[in-house]
């Protein structure tokens, strides 16, 4: 069973990963060892949102351009080395509109700005080529990112040592 976890609590990964590593539900789960920090904040939690789309970051944009109130938007982008799904300005907005973090199955731009944006940004690596925004993705529905299940409502936990997810109940 996983413990409720108040928005404002930060645990350190390795020490959910200590709590839960007897865990066989499927309620606890941590991505793989592929993503790297490129945001102002090092570490980061909250209540996860979630984007699936393809080399398109239409509803990437819309999503962090509005309230986030702490929570974690979780960008299921399949992967793809081939375009940014990210980029200064929408890390300026992420920012200022109170998201605590950004996880992206993808890449990014702007490697400066997002270090100078207040916003945790975990993603797979740069890359400077924007998308071609040509059609929205799906908000709000499981993804998986790297081969591990997303939900929107999950608990996310992000820090130098890795990401791990779990169910916000239990």
């Amino acid at each position: 069973m996983t413990a409720v976890l108040p928005p404002t609590s930060l645990v350190s990964t390795c020490d959910l990963c200590d709590l839960h590593k007897g865990d066989t539900s499927g309620a606890f789960r941590v991505l793989p060892p592929v993503f790297r920090s490129f945001g102002g904040r090092a570490a980061f939690a909250g209540f996860v949102v979630t984007v699936k789309c393809f080399e398109d970051n239409t509803s990437v944009k819309a999503a962090l351009e509005s309230p986030g109130h702490g929570r974690v938007l979780v960008v299921d982008g399949a992967g793809s080395l081939r375009r940014a799904l990210i980029g200064g300005n929408i890390a300026a907005a992420a920012a200022r509109n109170g998201w605590a973090g950004v996880v992206v199955d993808g890449c990014v731009r702007d490697l400066a700005e997002l270090a100078a944006a207040e916003v945790g940004l975990f993603a797979l690596a740069p890359m400077p080529l924007p998308t071609e925004r040509r059609q929205a993705g799906l908000v709000d529905v499981v993804v998986q990112v790297q081969g591990v299940r997303v939900q929107p409502g999950d608990w996310l936990v992000a820090d130098a040592d890795g990401i791990v997810v779990m169910a916000a109940t239990g």
